[in-house]
């Protein structure tokens, strides 16, 4: 009998590219906040999600570096289970209910990849460096100090797709009305069969369920934001009008379940 959680099912279940859950992450972030334009922004929304009225085009740039684990030490294989991702969040309503929509997301590495998609998250390939802190104290390591300075980028098939620049100010006891939207995705696999391209296998809206989240080490400043225009993306679009403030922290959640909110293949 073939084992896997996910493709490539194998006898022994060991080539599956992503192992079953719970999943497991902790990592380091560098986060913006910033407002694009609502009217622009609308048309990235699914059929029941509507943007926020109360802070119409308010959005989260989010530059992450993770490693992973599930059952078997697999953060002892840092080349398969260490990650570099970013996102973008939009403040938006499902049924009256604040969540945060994700219409963008890029990670370095397949089983993130992978991962991504059976959440729900749009994720593709990309490459994303971060500035880092490192215990050791050096000119070399970005300080978690008043003044210090963190920058983050992504890009995909060499083109430059996002920059942001963070000058830590104070330090903050916890993330004051910035992330505290569930994240809502779209699980979305389309079929091949003639006829049926437009009738994809699975079409839902998803809400994730992260259980025992905790953020640590957080600090907050002024912050800068850019979104090139690139060939083959459309990132530029939710490029910013106005940036908020920035935000480093750490941090740390599982995995185990997923709450589907509504199936739009009916």
């Amino acid at each position: 009998m073939l084992k896997g959680f996910t493709a490539p099912r194998s006898p022994w279940g060991i080539a599956a590219l992503v192992p079953s859950p719970p999943w497991h992450f902790a990592g380091d972030v560098l986060a913006v906040e910033f407002w694009n334009d609502p009217d622009v922004s609308v048309h990235l929304l699914p059929a029941g999600v509507e943007l926020d009225e109360r802070c119409r085009g308010r959005s989260v740039a989010l530059f992450t570096d993770y490693q992973f684990t599930a059952q078997n030490d697999e953060h002892l294989d840092p080349a398969r289970y260490q990650c570099r991702g970013f996102s973008v969040l939009l403040d938006a309503l499902w049924r009256g209910s604040r969540i945060a929509w994700c219409p963008y997301c890029y990670v370095d590495n397949d089983a993130a990849l992978m991962r991504g998609w059976i959440q729900g998250y749009p994720r593709k390939f990309g490459t994303v460096h971060l500035s880092r802190a490192f215990v050791a104290s050096s000119t070399a390591s970005a300080p978690l100090v008043h003044d210090g300075r963190f920058s983050a980028c992504m890009s995909a098939h060499g083109r430059l797709l996002v920059q942001a620049r963070i000058t830590l100010r104070e330090r903050a006891e916890r993330l004051a009305g910035f992330l505290d939207r569930r994240i809502v995705g779209r699980r979305y696999f389309p079929r091949l069969s003639a006829g049926m391209h437009d009738k994809p296998a699975v079409d839902e809206l998803v809400r994730s369920v992260p259980h025992h989240p905790l953020v640590t080490d957080i600090w907050t400043g002024e912050a800068d934001l850019h979104f090139p225009e690139a060939y083959g993306e459309e990132l530029e679009m939710l490029g910013p009008l106005k940036v908020g403030r920035g935000y480093r922290f750490s941090f740390s959640y599982s995995v185990t379940d997923i709450e589907v909110l509504a199936d739009l293949t009916a």
